[in-house]
């Protein structure tokens, strides 16, 4: 052993990690749960010494979009003979590992996204995978804070590395080796050690919560809940990425005091997965409304949701409950709104902004002609100046850009939400109400079964939204039961 080799082992002694597998993907997209991998490339270095290099095309099994072919240089063409990755996966998984009892050290730049993508597809295999993550983005910006840029193009510039082949997953994987031997030259041993070892030891859940959960968090879609002392439901949310989403909760990069607070008490963590985000809106909704978490913004009963209706022969405007209201009116209504407070506000707003008689409305009480009509502002409909019939047209065109969305389909369907796993989810609605969740056909037999609920101001919005996003659905109809059943 000479003394290069010796100082090494002496620093590698001193908390720089021995076993490091510098990684690089290329792949479809940037989403874990629903892109795939193009191209793994893989650098091995032990003890201070890299020993081996590894990459392969990947048939990602789906077509590459164009931009990603023009950013990578990586065509259909090229993978189309390509292995799939269950075909190599013992492959990488062997380069992943580390032949001593020690996990070697996963190094990636943005390692969130490459760490991300390897457990999906592993976890498509049924094959779990974690590791200790570290990443060359946060650490050149522990090591050099002076610098605003840490792209992997800032970090070769800054440190004169070259790359032979940029944005493929092997020369990029090297770079990456070579920016970590750059920083053993560099970087005194003991700064560099102690930067490594706070990234290695980065919080990312509290520690009183099992180890090795943040490991166990699928990267697809679904909700989760945190539980307090005692079982106490504090919070619900939803995320495409559950990982992340819990994950985000305590990053410590915020400052927010209510999510200080929250990672405080959070004693347990539970998750649902779903096929997709329809999913995830609709079990987040449900969950909150039925459990009531400690921490989430409170949801208004919905029998206090209210809407808009002119009646056309007075020109007043009703403002209504949805809950009492029957279809027929609904879909000549205007806008959900939490109260009647709110209702009446954005009333008022659109009245002042279309210069509509706020006493015909009935927003005001006045003999004779109404204040606004006295200013200037508004044309006459209180003293018949305006023919009522056209006021309450003016009134209507107003709040059309309100007007509730009719129910687009014949009754109650089943929305087929497909996921990147290949789960597939059955979301039973009706008329704006949503009755559940199925998975199999059992259990979509005992949801058409269910009697609906009434209108649902929170579930009207995230269907209204998803719909709007989402022309091409997969439905079909779902037999309701018969009133009295």
């Amino acid at each position: 052993m000479d003394a290069a080799d010796a100082s090494i082992l002496a620093q590698d002694l001193d908390g720089l990690p021995r076993d490091l597998v510098f990684v690089d993907l290329e792949t479809t997209g940037g989403n874990a749960a629903y892109h795939r991998i193009t191209e793994v490339g893989i650098v091995r270095v032990e003890n201070g010494v890299a020993v081996e290099e590894w990459s392969s095309l990947v048939n990602p099994e789906c077509r590459i979009p164009a931009y990603i072919e023009s950013f990578t240089g990586i065509s259909n063409e090229m993978v189309a003979a390509a292995p799939r990755f269950a075909d190599i996966a013992e492959i990488v998984l062997a380069k992943l590992q580390s032949a001593s009892q020690d996990k070697p050290v996963f190094v990636a730049h943005n390692a969130r996204f490459d760490y991300a993508f390897l457990r999906a597809e592993f976890r498509r295999l049924h094959v779990q995978f974690n590791a200790r993550v570290l990443c060359t983005v946060k650490l050149s910006r522990r090591l050099f804070p002076e610098h605003p840029r840490h792209s992997l193009d800032a970090v070769m510039e800054r440190h004169d590395l070259v790359c032979s082949a940029r944005h493929r997953a092997l020369g990029d994987a090297r770079v990456l080796s070579d920016f970590w031997f750059k920083l053993r030259q560099e970087v005194p041993a003991a700064s560099l050690a102690a930067a490594t070892q706070t990234l290695l030891r980065a919080k990312q859940l509290p520690a009183y919560l099992p180890a090795g959960l943040a490991d166990e968090l699928p990267e697809g879609p679904g909700v989760y809940r945190f539980y307090g002392i005692d079982e106490v439901l504090l919070y619900v949310g939803k995320s495409n990425c559950l990982r992340t989403g819990v994950l985000g909760h305590f990053a410590g990069e915020r400052g927010d005091s209510r999510e200080q607070k929250l990672e405080r008490l959070v004693r347990r963590i539970d998750w649902l997965e779903t096929a997709g985000e329809l999913g995830a809106m609709l079990r987040e909704a449900e969950w909150i409304k039925t459990l009531g978490p400690l921490h989430n913004r409170r949801l208004k009963p919905e029998s206090a949701s209210c809407t808009i209706k002119v009646i056309e022969k007075t020109g007043a405007a009703l403002i209504m409950s949805i809950d009492e209201a029957e279809p027929a009116e609904l879909a000549r209504s205007s806008g959900v709104f939490h109260s009647p407070k709110d209702a009446r506000k954005a009333l008022l707003d659109i009245a002042r902004a279309k210069q509509l008689c706020l006493k015909v409305l009935g927003l005001e009480e006045s003999a004779g002609s109404c204040l606004a009509y006295q200013l200037g502002k508004c044309k006459g409909a209180c003293i018949g100046k305006e023919p009522l019939i056209l006021h309450a047209l003016r009134s209507q065109m107003a709040l059309a850009p309100l007007k509730l969305k009719p129910w687009p389909f014949p009754g109650r369907v089943a929305l087929r939400e497909r996921g990147p796993l290949g789960t597939v989810e059955m979301h039973v609605v009706d008329h704006w109400a949503y009755v559940g969740t199925a998975r199999c056909e059992e259990e979509l037999a005992v949801l058409a079964a269910e009697v609906s609920g009434a209108f649902d101001a929170h579930v009207y919005r995230i269907l209204a939204r998803y719909f709007t996003n989402h022309t091409k659905l997969d439905w079909h109809a779902v037999s309701a039961p018969t009133a009295g059943a």
